[in-house]
């Protein structure tokens, strides 16, 4: 009689401190939500290019990037108008880039304070985010509301656009020696 033992090995998990990580595009999400319609209504979008890392070791520890031009809700001419001059003006600026101030992590807890740059204006963010282990990455699941207005975003007819709105991140970190490309196709 013959037995065979199958075994398997999970992925070594790797400290969050001392890894220089980045956000897979492939296997995750960069959101906003807003409420218009004086409130009636949420519009949802995505950003479909962006690159990100994390290194608490490093000086800003964390730094997100969004190509304003990649935005996408679904409805062609309500992405004109928003790449245009009224919200993001993604001709004249086209990044979109969170930068850390401070980032401390806590168990799975990452708290982390700093600014937000969309077209030559900032707002100050104060983020909490989970982070999971899997394997040899991390799963990210951060929301922050924010008054899209200290960014000069202020189109709208007498409080159509409402404010908080809300910019999702979700996905996963892998080590920055295991990925080559940032950018979805």
């Amino acid at each position: 009689m013959t037995t065979t033992v199958t075994t398997t090995t999970e992925p070594e998990q790797r400290p969050v401190t001392g890894t220089r990580w980045r956000i897979d595009p492939a296997r995750s999400s960069v959101e906003f939500r807003t409420r218009t319609l004086w409130g009636l209504s949420t519009v949802s979008g995505r950003f479909d290019r962006y690159e990100g890392t994390l290194d608490l070791e490093r000086d800003p520890a964390i730094e997100l990037r969004l190509d304003a031009a990649s935005l996408d809700t679904g409805n062609t001419l309500r992405d004109e108008h928003l790449r245009g001059e009224d919200f993001f003006d993604a001709e004249h600026s086209p990044e979109v880039v969170f930068v850390s101030e401070t980032a401390t992590v806590d168990g799975r807890r990452l708290t982390v304070r700093g600014r937000l740059h969309a077209r030559g204006r900032s707002t100050p963010l104060a983020i909490e985010a989970a982070l999971r282990p899997v394997g040899a990455e991390l799963e990210v699941d951060s929301r922050v509301r924010l008054d899209h207005r200290e960014l000069g975003m202020t189109h709208g007819l007498r409080g159509m656009i409402r404010t908080p709105s809300e910019l999702i991140v979700r996905g996963r970190l892998v080590p920055a020696d295991g990925l080559s490309a940032l950018s979805k196709p």
